[in-house]
């Protein structure tokens, strides 16, 4: 569906350049919601610039169903442009149009018949919950609701590809949850494909199938969301895991804090459906050994619950060894954290 084939983008400045994305290579499925994430600076908004021919790269391809955007032109770059729709994070509504009539205007712009514009309108305005709002203006509306024209207006020529650019970074996190499970729905509905830049990672792990996270114009992480959550590999991507409040620091089990226990604390990832095995009973009741919960927590991402327990055990070597060996045999990741 979105290749992107060894993306340069390099920014002249007189005698200094900047490379803003720097040897960038993604692909994106059909029907994928797909995260960018990176902090300010990253490279991540320009990228996404690059999605809809805003950018042209300094080399490498951007296609988008089988059209190299790159090289498009003209009539071929408008009409590319017409199935690729972005959502801004301050809305960009004209103030002086009414809710109706800012979803209009890109229809208009395009030369929709009038009759097609109206019925177009309607049925949006009822997707995305406005009704009743229709002939409001732009400041009479909250934040929520100006994202919600915005997704309105960004839909209404049938797009294949949905750009959000820090589409809820303005709203507060009632109104970005909503704003996020109405871009879910939407996708879900359409089956529409779905590339949205972020700094927040809870927004990434609420929807995303996949997430790319960027770093001084380098995607340095790339994968499916669960297993970027579960096994973080680079530091920034802790960082951002870190983020969200299931996982701030404070929140993190710290075995120093448990250095007087006399035996092994052990750590284990639970993804999936292997968060409902009752793993610890299991080993109590096979050893005899009684298990210690430490500390634990879960949550959820667009494809399943991961979550994360630390224990404390009294074993023998010998039955810490079978321990070990019984765990590696489940979808259970485990890890000695302390052993004394």
């Amino acid at each position: 569906m979105i290749v992107l084939r060894n993306i340069f983008k390099i920014f002249d400045q007189g005698k200094a350049s900047i490379t803003a994305v720097d040897s960038v290579n993604l692909m994106v499925e059909q029907g994928q919601i797909y995260g960018i994430i990176g902090y300010s600076g990253a490279g991540k908004s320009t990228l996404i610039r690059l999605l809809n021919g805003l950018e042209k790269p300094t080399s490498g391809s951007v296609v988008i169903n089988g059209q190299d955007i790159a090289q498009a032109k003209g009539e071929a770059l408008r009409q590319a442009r017409l199935k690729i729709s972005m959502v801004f994070q301050h809305f960009n509504l004209l103030w002086s149009r009414t809710v109706s009539e800012n979803i209009a205007f890109s229809m208009q712009i395009a030369g929709a018949p009038k009759a097609k514009i109206q019925a177009r309108v309607a049925e949006l305005i009822e997707l995305v919950g406005l009704k009743g709002r229709e002939n409001a203006y732009p400041s009479q509306l909250s934040g929520g609701q100006k994202q919600r024209v915005g997704i309105a207006r960004a839909l209404a020529n049938n797009p294949d590809v949905l750009l959000c650019d820090e589409a809820t970074s303005a709203l507060d996190p009632q109104t970005t949850d909503q704003i996020l499970d109405l871009l879910l729905d939407v996708n879900r509905r359409f089956k529409l494909t779905i590339v949205l830049i972020t700094h927040e990672m809870h927004v990434v792990r609420k929807i995303c199938d996949r997430v790319a996270v960027m770093e001084n114009g380098k995607v340095v992480e790339e994968g499916d969301v669960l297993n970027v959550f579960t096994h973080p590999q680079q530091p920034i991507t802790r960082q951002f895991v870190r983020q969200v409040s299931q996982y701030k620091e404070e929140e993190t089990f710290n075995p120093e804090l448990n250095s007087d226990l006399d035996g092994t604390v052990i750590k284990l990832t639970f993804t999936g459906h292997s968060t409902h095995q009752p793993i610890v009973g299991e080993l109590t009741m096979r050893y005899g050994v009684p298990f210690n919960i430490l500390h634990g927590k879960m949550s959820q991402t667009a494809h399943g619950v991961f979550g994360q327990l630390w224990v404390h055990v009294k074993a023998t070597p010998e039955q810490l060894d079978n321990i070990l060996a019984d765990l590696r045999n489940t979808d259970i990741a485990s890890e000695v954290v302390t052993h004394g």
